[in-house]
């Protein structure tokens, strides 16, 4: 990512001074430590509940106790839960930090599923606590029903968190209202290495106040810290009313971990005790698979692969990408041989495999860094695909240039790439004729977000695959922040009948900035 002021981190005794501390009573669960294994009372599941994974006929639901509990889900038609079926889920206890998921099967395809959740006492199955209840549609099995989904990322980034004065995470209650089939969540979930301060002062004299937990006031570095980062958000009551509403298809990106991390990387960063970022990186993936509805992918025995095509009935299919866990090093990115790249050399095999077996009409590339933008690493090293070399493509371009031949030659057509992570919104229209290399057929890539974050300058356009910047709009300084200038998603609608793809950026308080519409089986649109 590009680079980011960093907001210095208050001490410990400072945070637990702030006036937005939130109190461990007054959390919809203990945020800073896990539960109690003696508590009064019935388990209580007020952190919401999540549902992901979902297909035409399944999907998976989440939820978290504030004790162990043995996690019980209903399913309807309808909201007054008649004729419910009901699914015996897991026991919950300290090992999964009380998360748990049920995976539900055999729904109708493109209906409305109601649903709650109950926690009971494992002892006392007579003791539960009060429901939680959410709502989601299945995948459609049929082509004509269409289909529409939003797509951002970046959340509680550079120093800005949930602020009670402006109503918290507003953009989500926004998102709701939509009522998407799902929300891709393109990466930066959390900011595990962007400590929080209780207020911070806008240029302008206003002051931005923060909710504060103890987790958030320091790097995250153990298991427990980063599950407190992936507990943050869900403080905010927008977010929780979002996520009982609109499943979720969430990858993940640096800000997970830390600021722009490869693996095998040593940290000099003084803020760390722990220096190895692939320790960090199993302790942050553990959390994720904790704290988000992630099903592991069919044939993987690794729960911490992030790599998944999602199917989303007849006309779509989402390939959620994960450019940071297989990459190489980040470097000045201009080496003539490079077969491990941003993707590893086995995630590049399955994407292949996976998009010239697709029979989706429109094939979206979930990726959590763009192609053609340039991202720097500091003075000499570069963090995404591009480096600014118009020429023939080096370094990691090797890799996307084979992927994009491929699609080429093996007529894959439909494909367009979304991405987040450089905290504005933008459209840019690659093609060969502009290209240094010209061997691929024309294809689309959007931006957007952030959600929750700071604001940033557009980057600069790397000249190799030929992008032309159809739209873009941008802070006009670094690390503006959400009281200032809008959050930014997109949205994405498929036409029932006649298939065509319609995208559109927006900006918080519902403008629509640009909009594109892409039709079936064709190229260069």
């Amino acid at each position: 990512m590009p680079h980011r002021p960093r907001i210095p981190s208050p001490g410990r005794r400072t945070v637990l001074r702030g006036s937005l501390l939130v109190p461990a009573a007054a959390l919809p669960a203990a945020a800073s430590s896990a539960p109690a294994l003696a508590l009064a009372g019935r388990p209580e599941a007020a952190w919401g509940v999540q549902v992901g994974s979902v297909t035409a006929s399944s999907a998976l639901v989440w939820v978290r106790s504030d004790r162990p509990a043995r996690m019980l889900v209903e399913t309807s038609a309808t909201e007054s839960f008649r004729r419910a079926r009901s699914w015996y889920g897991p026991l919950i206890g300290p090992g999964g930090d009380f998360t748990g998921t049920t995976p539900l099967y055999g729904l109708p395809a493109g209906e409305q599923v109601h649903y709650r959740v109950t926690l009971a006492d494992p002892g006392d199955p007579r003791r539960t606590g009060k429901p939680v209840y959410g709502t989601f549609r299945t995948a459609p099995a049929r082509r004509r029903d269409g289909v529409r989904f939003l797509w951002s990322g970046d959340i509680a980034g550079q120093g800005w968190g949930i602020n009670p004065d402006i109503g918290g995470y507003r953009v989500y209650e926004e998102m709701r209202r939509l009522d998407p089939d799902f929300f891709l969540c393109s990466g930066d979930t959390v900011y595990a290495d962007g400590p929080l301060q209780p207020s911070v002062t806008l240029p302008d004299g206003r002051i931005w106040r923060n909710v504060m937990t103890e987790e958030k006031a320091k790097v995250a570095e153990t298991l427990d810290e980063y599950r407190g980062n992936f507990r943050y958000n869900l403080l905010d009551r927008n977010f929780r009313r979002f996520n009982a509403q609109v499943p979720s298809v969430v990858q993940w990106d640096d800000h997970e971990v830390r600021n722009n991390w490869y693996p095998g990387q040593i940290l000099d960063d003084a803020r760390y005790t722990e220096k190895n970022v692939d320790i960090l990186a199993a302790r942050s993936a553990r959390a994720f698979h904790e704290y988000f509805p992630v099903s592991t992918p069919h044939g993987s025995a690794r729960r911490s692969r992030m790599y998944r095509a999602v199917h989303h009935g007849p006309l779509l299919d989402v390939f959620v990408l994960d450019m940071r866990s297989h990459r190489n090093r980040n470097s000045p990115n201009r080496q003539a041989d490079d077969t491990t790249g941003i993707l590893g050399a086995e995630q590049l095999r399955w994407l292949k495999r996976a998009l010239a077996e697709s029979r989706a009409v429109w094939k979206v590339i979930a990726a959590d860094m763009p192609l053609g933008l340039v991202v720097p690493d500091g003075a000499t090293d570069f963090e995404a695909v591009a480096q600014g070399d118009p020429g023939a493509p080096l370094g990691r371009e090797l890799q996307i240039a084979e992927l994009l031949r491929f699609i080429k030659h093996r007529k894959v057509t439909g494909t367009l790439w979304l991405t987040a992570d450089v905290h504005y919104t933008s459209a840019q229209h690659y093609a060969p004729e502009r290209a240094a290399f010209k061997d691929f057929a024309p294809f689309w890539e959007f931006v957007s977000g952030p959600l929750a974050a700071g604001g940033f300058p557009a980057n600069a356009l790397d000249g190799t695959f030929g992008p032309d910047r159809v739209f873009v709009r941008a802070p006009d300084r670094a690390n503006v922040s959400p009281m200032e200038s809008p959050q930014f998603y997109g949205e994405v609608e498929i036409d029932g009948d006649s298939a065509d793809l319609t995208v559109r950026l927006r900006a918080e308080g519902g403008a629509v900035l640009f909009t594109k519409v892409l039709r079936p089986g064709r190229t260069g649109q």
